[in-house]
């Protein structure tokens, strides 16, 4: 990803917190030994945090569009 944004820094950030609780509960931290479904299933994990974050962070955003045109004065 070139020159992310905020919102996209905070949802790597989201994601990379999924993806280490989710090794911690596997007691892994060599990724290279993981079986392919634990490999899988920890991308899957990122993924979906990264997306599940982005997602909110839109909806929050769109929230604060819309609360700013019933402001407007003129």
């Amino acid at each position: 990803m070139i020159d992310p944004t905020p919102d996209e820094q905070d949802a790597l950030n989201a994601g990379a917190q999924s993806g280490g609780a989710y090794l911690d509960s596997l007691g892994a931290s060599d990724l290279a030994e993981l079986s392919l479904t634990d490999w899988q299933a920890f991308i899957e994990i990122i993924v979906t945090a990264y997306c599940d974050h982005l997602r909110d962070l839109a909806g929050r955003d769109q929230d604060h569009i819309t609360s700013m045109r019933e402001g407007v004065p003129f």
